[in-house]
């Protein structure tokens, strides 16, 4: 079983796998293989990032939970989210 966010920002369980991963204190979410969050992890201090780490179904329901998308592996999604065009994007 994986743990995954919901919508609502609570964690349950699922039998798939999330398809983004995100950060709990910084409140954002990327792609599994982000550059950013991989040298994160590979960090001495990588523990204390992997014990904040999250992951999401997708990116409705991240964005529904409060989350934003990452400025390095989302570009793109990040600038629609800072013009508050993401989610009209989305549909």
């Amino acid at each position: 079983m994986y743990k995954l966010i919901g919508a609502d920002g609570k964690q349950y369980l699922s039998e798939e796998p999330g398809t983004l991963g995100g950060h709990r204190g910084q409140k954002l979410y990327g792609r599994l293989d982000c550059p950013s969050a991989l040298r994160a992890i590979a960090r001495p201090t990588g523990a204390t990032y992997i014990k904040n780490r999250v992951f999401f179904k997708d990116e409705q329901t991240a964005l529904a939970a409060g989350y934003r998308p990452c400025a390095v592996c989302m570009r793109e999604h990040y600038n629609l989210w800072k013009e508050g065009k993401l989610e009209e994007a989305l549909k």
